[in-house]
Formats: structure tokens, sequence, C-alpha cells
């Protein structure tokens, strides 16, 4: 290990740049679908020994001396996203003949903005860098803040955060209800990092012990929080996820709508299994309504044929809202919650919506360039806050498609809601990573607020899961149809977010010093 290690920091030009490239793709192993978590171990051994040798010459000024590291970290996360996100162009290809030209701007120019944050971390933490364990903590420390600069700046993008790597299954997800992902981050990096000490020696003991110590209290927490067993709910509310698995490109065809309409009413009309209780709360997906709602009243009354008076649907749909006289009409992507009489009791608009596909940033600058929002002409609208949808008293909190990777979009109302609502539509990126992601992220909200999740795509992964993370019943990616659950009980409690978010702080405060105090000591060895 040792001779292996002095290989990797003798390195130097391209060879570098390659290994440091081939060690964030290695590292995509981890994330969904494959569940790999051994392979950031690799990853981020291979970054540390990158960054041990990423000096400059002892007369450069600061960001000189810094630019090594950058170049590194910048490297090791344009290989993380583009192995991560390369799906993304997917969406691109629904509609080839408009969108084909930016599909290297999705393949790799939004990994190499990605990178960016990863190049900070990594100059960042060879400000603290050491020879021992303090380099571990500064590595921690300093992806700990990158993750969290690229989850909040620019409307924010956490998509395939270093924590997801470190919880592939609830048992190892339950700390993130305590640290939340913000903490699980800092703290995987650490634990991922800590084999590079065998190959320098210095701090080894200590550094991996410490290591072991994490992984074995996020092992042990995860036992004891599963078997945590939640208050019974007063009345059992059983839920119907519609999974239609309807091509992307047809349901862009305007001829249709009718067929993608009545496909969704089957399904909800469904007998449901043997010995199984008809549901009291149908839930469509993202989009599922395709068209108008409010301009085409037949629909309602055909909803209303399907639904029994003591039912509730909840649907995705485009919602439209006047913005006064001569303007245009302002368009919002929304949930209805409508009653067993047809009736439209609730909506519930997204909040974050996606840049440049649902909204166009600086678009008046695009505009001049003849490019438009991906979406509709003029975008979406997005609202100003999230609101509890209400359906048969049941309190749920609404999350549009990628809100669910956000654990800020999710605000104080969430402490009196039953359940977590996710309406998404996967099917813009096909059978690819991408909807494996996305579900695990949105499971991750469930345990960080202590809430069941109910889920519901257009094309996977429809499930209804309980407060920790577990499947309850779903239906797998392409697998069209129904499925019935009755919605488990909830562990929330007040204030639980700000819960986790000091414990960020305790957690960067505390790699800090260590990296601090162990940076301090090199400095005046090496003097």
């Amino acid at each position: 290990m040792e001779r292996l290690a002095g290989r990797v920091m003798l390195l130097s030009g391209t060879r570098r740049a390659l290994l440091a490239f081939l060690a964030g793709l290695i590292g995509v192993l981890a994330l969904p679908p494959f569940g790999f978590f051994a392979a950031l171990f690799v990853s981020f051994t291979l970054l540390v020994w990158l960054l041990d040798g990423a000096s400059a010459a002892p007369e450069a000024g600061f960001l000189r001396r810094l630019a090594p590291a950058f170049r590194i970290g910048w490297f090791f996360g344009f290989g993380y996203f583009v192995g991560g996100l390369w799906w993304l162009g997917n969406a691109l290809l629904v509609e080839a003949d408009a969108f084909a030209w930016a599909l290297p701007l999705a393949v790799f120019g939004l990994p190499a903005f990605l990178a960016f944050y990863y190049g900070l971390a990594a100059a960042l933490a060879r400000l603290l860098w050491s020879d021992g364990m303090g380099r571990i903590a500064a590595l921690a420390f300093a992806f700990g803040i990158g993750e969290w600069l690229r989850g909040t700046l620019f409307t924010g993008f956490p998509w395939n955060a270093v924590g997801y790597g470190a919880m592939p299954v609830p048992l190892l997800m339950q700390a993130a209800g305590v640290v939340g992902i913000a903490g699980m981050n800092a703290l995987a990096v650490f634990v991922f990092a800590a084999p590079a000490l065998i190959g320098t020696r210095r701090g080894r003991g200590p550094g991996l012990s410490l290591a072991v110590l994490l992984f074995a209290a996020q092992l042990g927490y995860g036992y004891y929080a599963l078997n945590i067993v939640p208050a019974p709910e007063d009345e059992a509310t059983v839920i119907r996820l519609v999974q239609p698995v309807i091509d992307q490109a047809l349901k862009l065809d305007d001829g249709a709508r009718a067929e993608i309409f009545e496909q969704h009413l089957a399904l909800s009309a469904a007998s449901p299994a043997a010995g199984g209780r008809r549901p009291d709360i149908i839930v469509w997906p993202e989009t599922s309504i395709p068209f108008i709602l409010t301009d085409n009243p037949d629909a309602l009354v055909r909803i209303a044929a399907v639904l029994e008076d003591d039912q509730a649907l909840i649907a995705g749909a485009v919602r439209t809202e006047s913005a006064g006289s001569g303007k245009a009409p302002r368009y919002y992507n929304s949930i209805y919650a409508i009653d067993g009489r047809g009736q439209i009791t609730g909506a519930a608009d997204k909040v974050h919506l996606v840049p440049f596909g649902e909204y166009m940033p600086f678009a008046e600058i695009f505009e001049s360039l003849g490019v438009d929002a991906v979406a509709m002409p003029g975008g979406f609208s997005a609202a100003r806050e999230h609101q509890l949808l209400n359906a048969l008293g049941r309190g749920l909190y609404p999350l549009v498609c990628y809100e669910a990777i956000f654990p800020s979009e999710i605000n104080g109302s969430a402490e009196t809601a039953a359940a977590l609502l996710n309406v998404t539509n996967d099917a813009w990126f096909g059978r690819t990573p991408g909807p494996y992601q996305h579900f695990q992220q949105a499971r991750l909200r469930a345990v960080e607020r202590g809430l069941p999740l109910i889920r519901a795509a257009n094309n996977g992964i429809s499930a209804v899961v309980d407060a920790k993370g577990r499947v309850v019943e779903g239906l797998a990616h392409d697998v069209p149809g129904f499925v019935d659950a009755t919605l488990p009980g909830r562990f929330a409690a007040a204030d639980r977010a700000k819960q986790q978010n000091w414990s960020f702080l305790i957690v960067l405060g505390v790699l800090f010093a260590m990296a601090g105090i162990s940076s301090i000591g090199f400095r005046n060895r090496t003097n």
C-alpha cells in the first residue's frame, strides 16, 4: 500500500488528471442502481493520495499554490458527475429535432459546472492539509461545505451527494434522521478516505479506529431505529398508486390525450387484489391529466363516475391562472385533490422549478437567441411556498418531481402532515440509472423527516415507503399497473430539521478542529 500510495503521489500531467477522473468515475458504483458503497473507499483513498502530491512551487502566490489541488478535485468531480448524470441527456432525445443540439451541455456541460464544487472542496482541504489523520478530517470538512454549497447556490442541485453512497439500504439510512444528508456527506467522506492512512502510516491507528467507530455507530443506530414502532394511525388509510408507464413521446402527442386519461381511469377503477380493501385515496403521477382540467368539465364528470363518494383522487396536472387583462396566463406544475363528486377540493403548485426545463433563467437573453423553456412557451410559474394538500382529512406535504431531492423544500408545515407526497414523471429518462437515483433520494426525505412517503411515478419507481425508508408496497421501473398499500404511521418530531442543522454544524466544527490542530502541528514540524 505504501508503494502504491507513493506512485499515485508522484503522478503528473495527463496521467494525474486521468486517475482523478477515474477515481470519481469509480465512485458512481456506490449510487443506484448498483449500490456498491465500497467503491467510494477506492475513490476517496485515491483522491487523498493525489492531493498529497498536489503541490506548487514555494514561491507561487496564494491562488497558484491551490491550483494543483483544485484541478485534482475538478477532474475527480467531472468523472463522478459524468458517470452519475449522463442519463440527463435522454430527456433531450424525446424531442431530438428541437433539443439534440443541447446534448453535450447536459452530458458534459453540467458535470463540468458541478465539478467546480469538488474543485473548491479540494482546494479548501489543501489549506488545512497535513500528513496524518488531520488531512482526512480536512477533506471531510471541505466536502461537507462543498456539498452544502452545491445544494444551495444558483437554486441548487444536490443530486447524488456523496452521503447517499453511504446509505444504500434502510439499515444505513437511519443516521440521516439525526445529522441529515448534509452531516452524512461530511462523515461519509471521513470514513471513505480513512484507508488512505494505510498507505502513509502517520495517524493510521487513530484514523482507522475513528472511521470504524463511525461506521459501527451508523450500523448500531440503524438497528436501534428500525426497531422503534410508530404510533398507530387512528384510522387506516389505503393508498392506491397508479403507474401507467406511458412513453414520454406519447405524452407529448396531442392525439393521445384521451387514451392516456382513460388509461389512468381504468387503473383507478380496477378491483383490489383478492382480500384487499378498496382504496381511500388514489394517486396519479406528475402531469398525469393531459389537458387543462378546469377547461374540461367532462373530465371531472368521468372522474366522479370512477370514484365513490368517500374516495379522493390526487393527480398531477398543469394549472392555469389569469395574469390580468391583455397578459398571457400563468402556468403551474400542480397537484389537484378531487373528491368523489368530481369537485376540485385543493391544489398545490410546484415551488422549486427546474432551470432550463420549467423556466428559463435570464429569459430575455436566451429569447433574443431564439431559445425558450423546454416545458412550454414562457415556462412555468413558481408558487411562493409549500402548503399541505388535504385529502379525506389527511394533510399531505406535496413535492413535485425533483423537489424531493431538496431537504430545504420541506418546511415547518410538514410537522402536522400525515405523509410526504411525491408525484413525478421519470419517463423522461428512459431505462437509465436516473429513476433509481431519484427514488433513493426521495426515500431519504422520509427518514430525515420521520414521515411516510407516498410516491407515484409515470414510469418507476412508485411506492409507499415508511418513515424508516422501507418500501411497504411498490411497482418497479417499467412495470405498468397499480398497487394498494395501507399508509404507515409517522415519527415526525418538532424541529427535526433544526436539530439536523445543528448536528451538521457540530460535525463541521469537530472536523475543522481536528484538521486545524493537525495542520498547525505539521507546519511547525516542517519549519
